[in-house]
């Protein structure tokens, strides 16, 4: 039975609402509760919400908002430091977590280019989990904030390049001028953003700066924007998004901002988590749950470990190591992209798609409960850690 766009909503908020009570009575963490509501509603479930596609496509746009909002909350000059200081850590922790993956697959008998696959999926952690955990007045100032975000940012460039070898091997086109391309569009991106808000953008809205409704729109626009563009230079969205905030970050306004997008950045982002769970199909799950609990396993144990051990030999401490490490601790939104491309460009077959899967719900779901009930978040169960 195929429903309207407004009654998914009416399901969707609804029954987040309801579920969320009832998470918050239990002490569970909200991001789970999202994920099993889309499990319940979704097209293998109760079949209440099909469109799942679309609200995919809508969600995206509160993972936009999440990282506007993060580089709205960032020091160029802070941020600059800390890439440099992190690209080791996330160049061998991505190799290491790459190497786990890849052996899981043979073990179990994947074809060599589904093991390829699978550990790609495997070498990233999720922006999403990572930067909603993180407190925003506690920790985005802090060094452990700033650690978790240029591990991220620099996996999310890393990201990209694995993506656009996959896009490559579908559409035949290997040259290496494409990865040139996009490697000079970010210096590019990041150039120009900065001399628009500089010469033009902050001249409007010191302008006009008494119209709170035009300071909102301009916010939006800017945001999406360079969203957009960053998109159309071979980038991802939300890097673009992340640029625009940056470029913002120096001025008055940025702060004002940052508190009037919350809300919409909510609204969003629930939908995304309602997606992840609506997305998976309960039928094939028989099929892969037993090596989809071992890799999430392994991504538990290794991933927090690995960042600790790496981390430590830049000179972070043990407790810092293991704290980001957690934080770190789980598969990303950019695994479910890449098990949905192979899939589509036929490199790996459906069971193969749905482990990533599987692993990614696991991942996310036992992840945030370590964080929610061990490390300062917003959304922790305990009032001695919650943190906004």
């Amino acid at each position: 039975m195929e429903h309207s766009l407004v009654f998914s909503f009416f399901l969707i908020f609804t029954g987040a609402a309801v579920i969320a009570s009832l998470a918050l009575f239990t002490r569970q963490p909200l991001l789970v509760a999202y994920i099993v509501l889309g499990a319940l509603f979704g097209p293998y479930g109760m079949e209440m919400v099909t469109d799942t596609s679309l609200l995919s496509d809508i969600a995206e746009i509160g993972i936009i908002f999440l990282l506007f909002l993060l580089g709205l909350d960032m020091q160029p000059s802070h941020l600059l430091h800390m890439l440099k200081k992190a690209t080791l850590v996330a160049l061998l922790s991505s190799a290491v977590f790459a190497a786990i993956g890849y052996g899981t697959g043979k073990a179990f008998g994947y074809t060599e280019t589904e093991c390829l696959i699978i550990g790609l999926s495997l070498m990233f952690s999720s922006t999403i989990i990572g930067i909603k955990l993180l407190p925003t007045t506690v920790l985005h100032h802090k060094h452990t904030g700033e650690l978790v975000v240029g591990l991220l940012l620099l996996q999310d460039v890393i990201a990209i390049i694995v993506l656009l070898a996959l896009y490559s091997t579908s559409s035949g086109d290997v040259s290496p001028t494409t990865y040139l391309k996009t490697l000079l569009a970010f210096p590019l991106l990041i150039g120009s953003s900065f001399l628009f808000v500089k010469y033009i953008l902050l001249n409007l809205i010191q302008r006009f700066d008494r119209f709170h409704e035009y300071i909102f729109l301009v916010a939006i626009g800017w945001c999406l924007g360079v969203a957009e563009g960053a998109a159309a230079m071979g980038l991802s969205a939300e890097i673009g998004a992340f640029v625009a905030g940056v470029s913002l970050a120096t001025s008055p306004i940025s702060q004002y901002i940052a508190e009037s997008l919350k809300p919409l950045r909510d609204f969003f982002l629930i939908l995304f988590f309602f997606s992840i769970g609506a997305s998976f199909n309960l039928g094939l799950l028989d099929d892969v749950i037993v090596p989809a609990l071992i890799l999430a396993v392994l991504v538990l144990i290794f991933k927090p470990l690995v960042f600790k051990v790496l981390l430590q030999r830049i000179s972070e401490s043990s407790q810092m190591g293991w704290e980001v490490g957690f934080r770190l601790g789980q598969t990303s939104e950019f695994s479910l992209l890449i098990a949905y491309l192979a899939t589509s460009t036929l490199l790996i077959g459906q069971e193969a798609s749905h482990l990533i899967q599987a692993t990614a719900i696991l991942t996310f779901l036992v992840s945030s409960y370590i964080v929610v009930f061990n490390f300062p978040s917003p959304i922790a169960v305990s009032d001695r850690l919650r943190r906004d």
